[in-house]
């Protein structure tokens, strides 16, 4: 009988023990995290609970499965902080592995049965994304990339980063929708059309490579979708070759895209945008005559001179997108007299 009575007390023993992370459980905090990266577990407790002693423990929290303290403050895999006027004690889980998804809780000691709280642990992989929307531009222009987001997103802060790091990605944004403008970034959001735009100046070779468009959750990872920016040589344009001779006439001839009827024309030069200078607008020597009618315009260059030899640009498009400019090269300058 005394022998029943142990094995039957034993076996109390035991079924308590296994049971007590389930008989105190309260809710199901989801929390998911970057493989290679850390993740933090935060757990709330009442105030009555203050200077009780609080931990993080996996499986059925025996001895052995209890990961870190709030008396340890921290080890190589784990660290642990207690905000006790929030009343919330945050661990932090430090270069995580597949191995470490799965069921943990968050425990709180008290007399008797302690307070549990389970914890569901997802890992992702630290990348994105299957699609990739590519776009090309040249440098010195202007570019801009659109982001669509879901409606319930409105409000929530958009922003832009280089790679294809989700982890980082808000700590290492270019431009967020609480800045708006940031140097030669400038982040435009519609709500109404579920899309923020991100545009960038000045372009230059530098600014190729992929980009990330995120969107900010609180309780979840954000959301991403990625951009392939790559940008070309703006010097390496066809040019027409001209040949001028000082003291004659020339006239340049510049076509423009049908819809550009209306826009400004122009005839500026220098070997590169940065450098060029209006003709037009600074020599009277240059007369400006639009034909719309056969989407071209023309420049005519009375009485030329030996310095006006060099390179020009005609066009009618003030963000100098490829295909709307014509590069002239204008050479042969001898002086009739000679």
């Amino acid at each position: 009988p005394d022998k029943v009575k142990r094995d039957l007390f034993t076996l109390y023993f035991v079924f308590l023990v296994s049971l007590r992370c389930v008989t105190s459980a309260v809710g199901i905090i989801h929390v998911t995290g970057y493989v290679g990266r850390e993740v933090n577990v935060s757990c709330s407790y009442e105030q009555s609970y203050v200077s009780h002693e609080k931990y993080l423990c996996k499986n059925d929290c025996g001895n052995s499965d209890v990961l870190i303290t709030t008396s340890q403050a921290s080890k190589t895999k784990y660290s642990i902080y207690d905000d006790t006027s929030a009343r919330i004690f945050t661990t932090t889980i430090f270069d995580l592995q597949y191995t470490d998804a799965g069921k943990y809780w968050c425990g709180v000691t008290k007399t008797g049965t302690d307070i549990y709280t389970e914890v569901k642990l997802k890992l992702v992989q630290d990348s994105c994304c299957d699609t990739v929307t590519k776009v090309q531009s040249y440098e010195g222009h202007s570019e801009s990339v659109s982001c669509r987001y879901e409606s319930q997103y409105q409000n929530s802060l958009k922003y832009i980063c280089r790679g294809n790091r989700p982890s980082t990605c808000l700590q290492q944004a270019l431009i967020t929708s609480d800045t708006k403008q940031n140097g030669r970034f400038r982040l435009d959001d519609d709500k109404v059309l579920g899309t923020f735009t991100v545009t960038i100046s000045n372009l230059t070779r530098n600014d190729s490579g992929s980009y990330l468009c995120g969107v900010h959750r609180n309780s979840e990872l954000d959301v991403f979708s990625a951009i392939e920016l790559k940008i070309e040589e703006w010097c390496c344009v066809k040019s027409t070759k001209i040949n001028g001779t000082a003291g004659h006439p020339l006239i340049l001839h510049c076509p423009y895209p049908p819809q550009h009827w209306d826009n400004r024309k122009f005839l500026c030069k220098g070997d590169h945008r940065n450098n060029c200078s209006d003709m037009v607008t600074s020599q009277s020597r240059f007369t400006l005559q639009d034909a719309a009618a056969s989407s071209s315009f023309t420049v005519r260059i009375t009485e030329l001179e030996a310095a006006d030899g060099g390179t020009y640009w005609c066009g009618s498009d003030s963000q100098w997108r490829f295909g709307n400019y014509t590069k002239i090269e204008l050479s042969g300058m001898l002086d009739t007299f000679v």
